[in-house]
């Protein structure tokens, strides 16, 4: 299923969650499958008589990032790719503090994002990363769990680490394996970025610096060590625009 698609069962749903609509002497109520209407109504104020296909095409365009349906329908792929990560992801941002959040890291950076850079930055800060919350509401309805039974054996899960970290900065194994980490990252952020002056950006790059004072602060102590690996990837965009904008000035 291809996203414009993805994004037509979204709507369909959300206005089959419209269908479900009584009144119950006082107020419109919905026995919803997918999407918290309630809180929909809340939030946009809609006139609850005409909720059409067309409108919730709307909401679920809004949802993903757009102004309307019809500037989704004819967004780039990379568009397209960050406004369904921005859907999936609405639990840990909404977009409008994904905007507030891009405005804040192109005037940091003096720099104007382009879609790609911004669904790259999106993936490596929220996607890829648990812990964020939003502060406003998730529209979808979560999945029931379903309970094992007789018939259903549970099937054993992997053990997650529990390595933490208690104090900074990094030595012996833990030091090597984020460095490694660190430049892994950058070769791959570099490749996306394409810095105007690659090699001076490289010449700046120091993975030791990056670890100890941008990525890992005391005030995160104590950390889980895979949690504190993934806020290699967090921050390693917006370093190397940084990086990119040094060496334009110098």
């Amino acid at each position: 299923m291809n996203i414009i698609d993805y994004f037509k069962l979204q709507a369909k749903n959300l206005h089959r969650d419209f269908k479900t609509q009584f009144f119950d002497g006082e107020w419109y109520d919905y026995t919803p499958r997918f999407f918290d209407v309630t809180q929909i109504t809340l939030d946009f104020d809609p006139d609850e008589e005409k909720l059409t296909l067309m409108y919730a095409q709307h909401l679920i365009a809004k949802m993903a990032g757009f102004r309307k349906w019809t500037r989704l329908l004819k967004a780039s792929d990379a568009e397209l790719q960050l406004a369904k990560l921005l859907f999936d992801n609405m639990h840990k941002i909404k977009p409008v503090e994904w905007e507030m959040y891009l405005v804040q890291q192109q005037d940091d950076s003096n720099v104007i994002f382009d879609a790609e850079t911004r669904l790259e930055i999106f993936t490596m800060v929220f996607a890829n990363v648990d812990g964020h919350e939003s502060m406003f509401a998730d529209y979808r309805l979560k999945k029931k769990k379903i309970t094992p039974t007789e018939n259903q054996p549970i099937k054993s899960m992997k053990k997650k680490s529990t390595a933490e970290i208690f104090s900074l900065p990094l030595t012996g194994a833990n030091r090597k394996k984020f460095i490694e980490t660190a430049n892994s990252a950058f070769e791959r952020v570099i490749e996306r970025v394409e810095p105007e002056h690659p090699e001076l950006v490289r010449e700046l790059w120091n993975p030791e610096e990056y670890i100890d004072v941008f990525a890992l602060k005391p005030d995160i102590l104590p950390v889980d060590r895979d949690y504190a690996l993934s806020l290699i990837d967090t921050f390693m965009v917006h370093h190397v625009i940084a990086l990119a904008v040094q060496t334009d000035i110098d």
